[in-house]
C-alpha cells in the first residue's frame, strides 16, 4: 500500500473539505507512528514502523492514517487550525466516528473482534464489573434517599450525616441519588452513569444513554450532547485554497531543486567513470 492509495481510502471514508497530503517518510520512529502538520496539512506516516517478517501490516498503518486524518478533519472544523492541545474530546469523537465508518466499509478491520479470548474477557468485564459497579452505585443512591428521610425525621442534617458519618463527598452522594432517581441503566458503567446524571434534559439524557448502550464512545456522546461536530465538513475558504497552493508551490520548487542538484551530481560521477 502506497501513500496515494492511503489517501484514496481516507477520502472514501469521509470527504475532506480542505486539501491534504499523505507522505510516507520512509523512516522508522521509536516515538510515534505518524503525525499531522496543520500548517502544511500533511499527514506524515513512518511507514517502516509497520514492516513485519511477513510484510507490511496495512491494518495498523491504516489505523495510524485514520488517526492523523481525524486531526485534519478536526482542523478543518476550526478553520484549518488546531489548538496546542490537539487530543481533545472533539478530536476523539471525530476519530472514533471515522473508525466506525471504516469498519462498516471494510476498509479497517476491527481487531478487537479477532480474538475469541479477548471477546470473552470483554463480556466478563462488562457484566461482572462495569454493570455490577453501576448497579451498586444505583442501589447506594436508593439507600441514601432513605437515609435522607431518616435524618429529617430525627431532626438532623443529611449533609452532616454524609460528611461526618459516611465520610464521603457530598457530590458523590448527590450523584448516586440522581442515578437512582433517573433510573439509569447500570450497563453503561459507573463513570458513564455519572456523566448521564449530570444531564438535566430528560430527552438528551435518554438519547445519550441509548448511544452509550449502542456502542458509541463517551467522547462521541459528549460531543454530540454539546452540539459539537463529530465529522465536520466546512467548505474551504478562498484564502485557504490560495495558501495551500502557495505552500505546495514552494514544496514542489524545493523538490525540483533537490532533484536537479542530485541529477548534476550523478552526471558528474558518470563522466568521471
Amino acid at each position: 500500500m502506497n501513500q496515494d492509495q492511503v489517501k484514496e481510502l481516507l477520502l472514501s471514508i469521509e470527504d475532506a473539505p480542505m486539501e491534504f497530503l499523505v507522505i510516507f517518510s520512509g523512516k522508522k520512529s521509536a516515538k510515534v507512528n505518524g503525525l499531522y502538520k496543520p500548517d502544511s496539512r500533511e499527514i506524515i506516516i513512518h511507514n517502516r514502523n509497520f514492516k513485519t517478517e511477513t510484510g507490511q501490516d496495512d491494518n495498523l498503518l491504516l489505523y495510524t492514517a485514520i488517526h492523523e486524518y481525524a486531526h485534519h478533519l478536526h482542523a478543518c472544523s476550526r478553520g484549518g487550525r488546531l489548538s496546542a492541545r490537539s487530543h481533545t474530546a472533539e478530536f476523539w469523537a471525530v476519530f472514533h466516528a471515522l473508525l466506525e465508518k471504516a469498519e462498516a466499509k471494510g476498509i479497517y478491520r476491527n481487531v478487537f473482534a479477532d480474538s475469541p479470548e479477548l471477546s470473552k474477557l470483554t463480556e466478563k468485564i462488562r457484566n461482572n464489573y462495569l454493570a455490577e459497579n453501576g448497579k451498586l452505585l444505583k442501589e447506594l443512591g436508593e439507600q441514601l434517599l432513605k437515609a435522607h428521610e431518616l435524618c429529617e425525621a430525627a431532626g438532623a442534617r443529611f449533609e452532616d450525616y454524609v460528611d461526618r458519618v459516611l465520610c464521603i463527598p457530598r457530590t458523590a452522594a448527590n450523584m448516586a441519588v440522581k442515578m437512582f432517581q433517573y433510573d439509569l441503566n447500570p450497563r453503561v458503567g459507573s463513570d458513564n452513569m455519572r456523566f448521564l446524571a449530570g444531564i438535566r434534559n430528560e430527552d438528551d439524557r435518554a438519547a445519550a444513554e441509548k448511544a452509550l448502550i449502542g456502542g458509541k464512545s463517551p467522547d462521541m456522546v459528549k460531543t454530540a450532547i454539546k452540539g459539537g461536530p463529530v465529522l465536520p465538513a466546512k467548505p474551504p475558504r478562498q484564502e485557504d485554497i490560495k495558501i495551500r497552493l502557495e505552500k505546495e508551490k514552494i514544496r514542489l520548487e524545493r523538490t525540483i531543486a533537490g532533484l536537479s542538484k542530485r541529477l548534476g551530481e550523478v552526471e558528474k560521477e558518470l563522466e568521471e567513470l
